[in-house]
């Protein structure tokens, strides 16, 4: 991997076919990521963004 997991921020990563990807995180702050898998590998993200009143 081209990156060592100390240099890496806080968050969620997906590896799919060797290549690492960032989970964007919600831009309000709060909500949820849904991922979606198809054959043993991540296929899909549908991001929840929600306003805490």
């Amino acid at each position: 991997m081209g990156k060592q997991l100390q240099d890496l921020q806080d968050g969620i990563y997906l590896v799919k076919d060797g290549q690492m990807k960032k989970v964007q995180a919600p831009t309000t702050g709060f909500g949820k990521t849904i991922i979606s898998w198809e054959s043993n590998k991540p296929t899909r993200a549908v991001h929840e963004c929600s306003e805490k009143l």
